[in-house]
């Protein structure tokens, strides 16, 4: 039966309504073509089609071009605690299942894939560290945070602490400020540091998630991690943007006979060597603070069997999409004329606007300009604790190439 709630709408036009129809949940501005009731700030309200039919239900922020963030599409949900603990137990149980029980560092929410927009929720070990980029789930989070720490207890795992790292720029846009700090959980008192310790692929990480990056380390490439591992057994690697050491560090532990890592940031060196300290791993893996678009072009030609690169997000937006193009493939194309044949290369990109299509076009173009081949072992995506909605483009934005120079 369906549910008798009394919400205010908006209407959306053609263009918006068709886009919403195929499952994807915003609602932008200048789609809006009618109001109904008086939606609030941060409240739920209805979408419906130009000739009034029900859309969907979300998120409502005048301050935001994202207008409404839909959240359900069934007119039975009633949006009750009870609704939002079965959908932070879906997401839950999806992860226990797709990483085969090893959640002991992993993402627990994934903003829009998991129906929660705007909310990412990174998983340290009994740590959670949470950023709330969304008005409707930012006035929801005394709700939805102590329901995700029973969710994941009930399953035998401990939390001892929250810490948001809201210090997005990207809060200015609903009308929020910027904060840091942790999230005071009934009965508990929060831990007294923001430092910790995970295990992931079997190597150890010392995480600093109140001033590292974005939540303190990239889950997102665990899997691609253990890949590209499979290949450094004997080899001479090059690891480029190393950040926290990840990639040289699996690459170690699987038997490369050495591993030069390099990073602009001082402070990414430090803690990359404090990683590498951590697992042992000092005889095989030397650092190096260097700009890599300096260092590549110095190289001589099999110098390294294996180079790795793992830039940060070149372009964050549309309108800077072609000056990130000539970046990846001046770092790509440096790389490919340094390889010998038979070298491998392992590349990504970790931005939604350069699609993969394009980036694959890139990797063309500078072994074109490389003069070389190249040979495709694997394309992969991000973990799949971050998980793409085909429907929803802006999920899908981790591409990684593993390819031999031929």
């Amino acid at each position: 039966m369906k549910q008798s709630r009394e919400l205010p709408a908006v209407t959306i036009d053609a263009r918006g309504a068709k886009r919403v129809q195929l499952g994807h949940p915003w609602v932008f501005d200048n789609e809006i073509t009618g109001q109904s009731g008086s939606p609030e700030d941060g409240g739920l309200c209805d979408v419906l089609s130009p000739k009034g039919r029900y859309l969907g239900t979300g998120f409502f922020n005048s301050h935001s071009k994202i207008r409404v963030r839909i959240i359900s599409q069934n007119t039975n949900d009633d949006f009750s605690p009870d609704f939002f603990r079965r959908r932070l137990q879906y997401a839950w149980d999806y992860r226990k299942t797709v990483l085969g029980g090893d959640t002991h560092a992993c993402r627990a929410i994934f903003g829009e894939s998991d129906r929660f927009p705007g909310l990412t929720v990174d998983k340290f070990g009994s740590i959670l560290v949470a950023q709330t980029l969304s008005l409707g789930v930012e006035l929801r989070k005394s709700l939805l945070f102590p329901l995700l720490v029973e969710v994941i207890e009930a399953g035998g795992e401990r939390i001892d602490g929250i810490f948001e790292r809201n210090d997005s720029k990207l809060r200015e846009l609903e009308g929020l400020a910027q904060n840091k700090g942790w999230f005071p959980l009934a009965g508990r008192a929060a831990p007294e540091s923001t430092v910790t310790e995970i295990t992931e692929n079997g190597l150890k990480y010392r995480v600093d998630f109140e001033n590292g990056q974005k939540t303190g380390f990239f889950l997102d490439q665990r899997f691609n991690r253990a890949a590209a591992a499979r290949l450094a057994a004997g080899k001479i690697v090059l690891d480029c943007f190393t950040h926290t050491g990840s990639f040289g560090l699996n690459c170690a532990a699987a038997g490369a006979k050495h591993v030069h890592s390099v990073d602009i940031s001082e402070t990414a060196i430090a803690c990359a060597r404090e990683n590498c300290a951590l697992n042992g791993l000092e005889d095989r893996v030397d650092y190096e603070t260097a700009n890599v678009f300096e260092l590549l072009p110095s190289l001589s030609r099999g110098e390294y069997d294996y180079i790795i690169l793992d830039p940060p997000a070149f372009t964050k937006s549309g309108k800077t999409v072609n000056g990130a193009e000539r970046g990846y493939k001046e770092i790509n194309f440096r790389a490919m004329k340094a390889l010998p044949r038979g070298g491998y290369l392992a590349t990504c990109s970790c931005s939604h606007f350069m699609g993969d299509r394009r980036f694959r076009g890139i990797l063309q173009d500078a072994a074109r300009d490389a003069g070389v081949e190249l040979r495709l072992i694997e394309a992969r995506q991000q973990g799949p604790d971050h998980p793409v909605l085909w429907n929803v483009p802006e999920t899908d934005y981790l591409k990684f190439y593993l390819l031999q120079i031929v």
